[in-house]
């Protein structure tokens, strides 16, 4: 069952759901603006809702990402950081993957998590991604995606929505726009023959030791304001991923 009126403080971490399942951790320590404890439109506490309804323990941690905050973790999650990792969190981050952890990354603006998705051999696009297929609401930023790969994550979804995001590089694809999608290289805010169109990978997983990562494009994704059926049961299968599955 999940609480969010019986918030406690347990060596720095606010849990703020329990299950019988493992630990996930939600980084809140990096400028994020928008925090699974809160109840607005773009904020997260649907999603640390749903994952408490797959059982998992929910907690967030404002400190520095170490060995010893990640101890008692199976999974972490950092959602739309403003400020960067510092290179020992990055390493940090990483020896929590090769033991075994499970990684989500939902990019806001893509540099405050550079080091780390470098370190994992990934890439991300200098520009927000324009779609000229399934668009929403007449803005090319805000699309539909369904060329989705056969994984868990997207057990019963045949398509979720993006809201602004950014193309990946380097990692095992996941989710791809059409092939009619472009980002802007060249800063003019039109498409043009200096751009590039292709179909970018919006949700990439790699593998660090024995742990594995997963790298969203948009952090808007699992958003209160955003969480129609399809991203909510994409939210779930997240769950199921973040604890092992």
């Amino acid at each position: 069952m999940v609480s969010f009126g019986a918030m406690f403080m347990l060596f720095s971490v606010v849990v703020v759901s329990w299950g019988a399942g493992p630990l996930v951790l939600v980084d809140q320590g990096h400028g994020q603006r928008f925090a699974v404890e809160q109840e607005g439109e773009l904020h997260l506490s649907r999603l640390a809702a749903i994952l408490g309804e797959e059982g998992l323990q929910v907690a967030t941690s404002r400190e520095r990402l170490t060995d010893e905050s990640l101890a008692k973790a199976a999974a972490l999650v950092i959602s739309g950081p403003f400020e960067p990792l510092a290179p020992e969190e990055v390493d940090a981050v990483v020896r929590f993957l090769e033991r075994g952890g499970r990684v989500a990354l939902m990019l806001h603006v893509g540099q405050p998590l550079a080091g780390l998705i470098h370190r994992v051999g990934g890439d991300f696009s200098n520009s927000v991604i324009h779609e000229r297929q399934n668009v929403i609401a007449e803005n090319d930023i805000t699309f539909r995606i369904r060329d989705l790969a056969t994984h868990p994550l997207f057990s019963g979804v045949e398509q979720f929505s993006l809201y602004g995001g950014w193309a990946l590089n380097g990692l095992t694809p996941l989710a791809r726009t059409s092939a009619e999608a472009w980002v802007d290289l060249d800063g003019n805010r039109k498409l043009s023959a200096a751009d590039a169109v292709d179909r970018f990978t919006v949700v990439a997983e790699g593998s660090i030791g024995s742990g594995r990562i997963l790298i969203f494009g948009d952090d808007a994704i699992f958003q209160n304001r955003y969480l129609d059926d399809s991203n909510s049961r994409l939210a779930r299968n997240l769950a199921h991923w973040l604890a092992g599955g």
